[in-house]
């Protein structure tokens, strides 16, 4: 996992003349004066402060009462002024790595900057609470922030209790713990509210875990404030510390109110919010849009998807979309090689802007079937949206409405508008689709996950149609156990064991898969057992092989299938002897400290030896989250007349029919056909070309994270985490089932950046892999031999960390370091039957 660190400390101690219960105040004719430094060190989780990148700010501090209220002590105005400013690098260097050597506080901040920093300002104190924070008009805001930090530092309460303060951080809960001379406060960073908003990634598997704290210490020498200790974290480190002494001051000013004193010292003074303002950073020396393509387009061409560059190049033109114009977004598509042209349209759609969903919207013309290709890749793009908003969502609305020149693309409108309801009503309010073509609606529910849908997937679970089935029942498995209620367990009871009618084996299986997946009770598990010996022939061996697997595995329902299986009723000899070929098998693709990766493959089999369904499934889990990161499924039917061979009860009318089915990062994707009737069959049997039909290829935004930090000294932190996929599955009718390859790319950056200076560090992983799915099939014998191997190739593993640093004046340093290493490849191991097989085969076939 990417982690980055930063820690803020801030330290100083002075003799105040009296306190006040609320919080201390300062003494006419006093000036009280500070030491502050602010260091800001970027690095690595595991990195060590001394080798980050960074800088420090130090000055020194005169405060001074300037006006108290004459009938509340503890309401002061106190005058501020920074002076003697500093700035350094805040790690060692050498001399020719220090872009801070020979530089002055005029060279970095210029002049009128400098100057502006060190005007005093005022600070309206009362009770320790900051009410108010007068400056001048036009101050750049990086030098308004400064003052804020050091504003913030001023509130303090000397008795316990929780309350709420704004300060340089935002709007904030804090608590505050006395005891003997020290104070302890604790800011709740969870709670601040700031005026500036990022996005993350809606899947918690792919998104970023934050982990902040905020805590300063207080001590109290006589009843009165000796110093105090600011620490904190974010998943980064940031160190202030200073120091004070007192000095006889200026006197104070006569006044019945705060505005009356302040327009008395300065008219020009203004006052300003003590929480940050929103800013738009401004990219200094970035190119255009156009030029940034120019430069990277070549790694958008096909021969180059598989590296990756790729996805690197892909999230660094998405960083450049989301500041680009409509116009400027379509001259680089107008302009686009006409293989180049796909990829470009995955980045503007996962750019998610107003202007990019307008200038691809405005570029795709779904009324001609022609531009199938860029058209789905926008849907797609759309379905794996890191943030989608509502205007996608009405933008596609609008493309379902309007004339739609080819069927499929009108299906997948459809199914990827599923999949935005499902991460719109993560944020709340949605409303279901209505029921019309059966099985894309199915398709778009099973995306959705919508708790009232439920119902309507109950029903479709019974339906004589065994694909609406297959669908249904499926899209129940993807649900909260909680949401499983005993009236659909009850309906999934009814499917396995044929109450009502008669169901094809595929739709049986999936519905056990869901009854043992949803706490089943005893006696559900119990009638499961029992039907084994009396399901056809490959089925008994399914149920047997899964039943294997969820013990072997530990699966939840491990517990109540060993309880059941302590009557000799239910486990006997006979029951759990029957041979066949079908199977089910989990195990752990890889395991570390922060996610566990796991694979299922389930294959059931026709009586007459030929593939039925395979079903192949790929989860990560990730401190509680959990994500359905694969599933490929392989569905056959209707294919005994092709060997005159006896179809299985219930499936004696079925139309020959082959195809392929995926589900990616829990978005389900439109299906995929092989063939269907046994005249299409032999037709493409005749034509077949030997090249893979593609079920999905593009280039996938996976983690999207942007996020503002405003630290206690002013200074303002942005991160941003993203991973970029290349990514292709295809399938064939061939020996090779299905395949999958990709390139991933994931980057962590964070920025602390003041205008004229700025400090950052990037550390990044990159990975090219592939994973291969053959089937291998000997027709030399009946019922057919078959061999599966799922292999994973060696690919390579590269991790790399950036340090920067640089100034406006042009001065810079970057550090860069990379490690790389091969990692091995491996044959993931499947059922013990399969092995047999497999070395039948082979052996055979020398």
């Amino acid at each position: 996992m990417l982690k980055l660190i930063v820690i803020f400390l801030c330290a100083f101690s002075s003799s105040f003349s009296a306190s006040v219960k609320g919080g201390p105040r300062l003494s006419s004719g006093q000036l009280y004066k500070f030491g502050y430094s602010t260091d800001v060190v970027l690095d690595r989780a595991k990195g060590l402060a001394r080798a980050g990148a960074g800088y420090r700010i130090s000055s020194a501090v005169d405060i001074s009462s300037a006006w108290t209220n004459p009938s509340s002590k503890g309401d002061q105005l106190l005058q501020v002024a920074i002076r003697d400013v500093e700035i350094e690098g805040a790690t060692p260097r050498k001399a020719k790595d220090n872009i801070f050597q020979g530089s002055t506080p005029q060279s970095v901040l210029g002049t009128a900057n400098l100057a502006a920093l060190e005007k005093p300002f005022l600070v309206h104190l009362k009770l320790g609470k900051v009410k108010g924070l007068y400056s001048y008009q036009n101050e750049l805001t990086a030098i308004r922030n400064l003052k804020r930090g050091v504003a913030s530092l001023l509130q303090l309460q000397l008795g316990s209790g929780k309350r709420q303060e704004a300060d340089a951080s935002g709007r904030c809960m804090v608590e505050y713990l006395a005891e003997g001379n020290r104070v302890t406060r604790v800011k709740d960073l969870d709670s601040c509210k700031t005026l500036e908003a990022g996005f993350t990634t809606h899947s918690q598997v792919l998104g970023v875990n934050q982990r902040s704290s905020s805590v300063t210490e207080f001590i109290l020498e006589d009843g009165f404030v000796k110093s105090a200790v600011s620490k904190e974290t974010h998943i980064l480190s940031l160190n202030t510390r200073g120091s004070a002494a007192t000095k006889a001051g200026p006197p104070e000013t006569a006044g019945e109110d705060v505005p009356t004193v302040v327009k008395s010292l300065d008219d020009n003074f203004v006052s300003i919010s003590l929480i940050p303002e929103k800013v738009k950073t401004k990219c200094k020396r970035c190119p255009t849009l156009w030029e940034h393509w120019q430069a990277v387009r070549k790694q958008f061409e096909p021969e180059s998807l598989s590296k990756a560059d790729a996805p690197r190049h892909f999230l660094s033109l998405i960083h450049s979309i989301r500041k680009a114009s409509k116009d400027d977004i379509l001259k680089v598509m107008n302009n686009c090689s006409k293989t180049a042209l796909p990829q470009m349209v995955d980045s503007v759609t996962s750019a998610q802007t107003p202007a990019s969903l307008d200038a691809i919207l405005s570029f795709l013309d779904f009324s001609k079937a022609s531009g199938q290709v860029l058209q789905e890749r926008f849907l797609y793009a759309c379905g794996f949206a890191s943030h989608p908003n509502e205007h996608m969502l009405q933008a596609l609305l609008g493309v379902w409405k309007g004339k739609v020149g080819s069927s499929e693309i009108k299906e997948t409108v459809m199914i990827i508008m599923g999949a935005l309801v499902r991460k719109l009503c993560q944020k709340g309010g949605c409303e279901l689709p209505k029921e019309e073509e059966v099985q894309m609606y199915l398709l778009a529910l099973k995306n959705a996950l919508l708790p009232e849908a439920i119902p309507l997937l109950t029903r479709y679970s019974e339906s004589e149609v065994g694909a609406y089935s297959t669908i249904a029942i499926t899209a129940l498995q993807r649900y909260n156990i909680a949401l499983i209620t005993d009236e659909v367990k009850q309906t999934l009871n009814r499917v396995y064991h044929q109450n009502r009618r008669i169901y094809e084996k595929n739709v049986r299986a999936a519905a056990a898969d869901v009854i043992f997946s949803s706490d089943p009770t005893y006696m559900e598990v119990k009638n499961l057992l029992l039907s084994i010996g009396h399901l056809p022939h490959e089925m008994n061996k399914y149920m047997l092989s899964k039943v294997h697997d969820i013990l072997h595995f530990e699966m939840p329902a491990s517990v109540m299938v060993r309880r059941v299986m302590n009557d000799m009723i239910s486990h006997n000899y006979d029951r759990f002897a029957k041979v066949g070929s079908s199977s089910a098998f989990s195990g752990f693709m890889a395991r570390t400290e922060d996610t566990t990766s796991t694979y299922s493959l389930d294959i059931l089999y026709s009586g007459s030896g030929i593939l039925r369904r395979s079903n192949m499934n790929i989860f990560a889990l990730s401190h509680g989250a959990h994500l359905h990161g694969l599933q490929v499924a392989i569905e056959a039917q209707g294919l005994e007349s092709l060997i005159a061979a006896t179809p299985d009860e219930g499936e004696e009318d079925l139309e020959s029919f082959a195809g392929m089915s995926a589900m990616l990062f829990d978005v389900q994707l439109r299906p995929v056909t092989f063939f269907k009737g046994y005249s299409d069959l032999m037709s493409k049997m005749f034509s077949l070309s030997g090249d893979p039909m593609n079920v999905v290829k593009g280039l996938i935004l996976l983690t999207d994270h942007s996020q503002v930090i405003r630290l206690q000294s002013g200074l303002k932190a942005t991160v941003e985490f993203q991973g970029g996929l290349a990514i292709d599955i295809s399938g064939g009718m061939e020996i090779s089932l299905w395949y999958r390859e990709g390139a991933l790319v994931v980057v962590g950056s964070m920025t602390v950046d003041m205008d004229f200076m700025q400090a950052g560090v990037e550390v990044s992983f990159e990975t090219e892999a592939s994973l291969d799915f053959i089937t291998t099939v000997q027709f030399s014998e009946y019922p057919f031999l078959v061999c599966m191997q799922m292999d994973k190739a060696t690919f390579p593993f590269r991790e790399s960390v950036t340090k920067r640093e640089s100034l406006w004046s042009g001065q810079n340093f970057v550090s860069h370091k990379d490690k790389k290493e091969l990692v091995p490849g491996s044959e993931f191991p499947l059922h013990q039957e399969n092995s047999n097989m497999c070395k039948k085969v082979f052996d055979d076939s020398w």
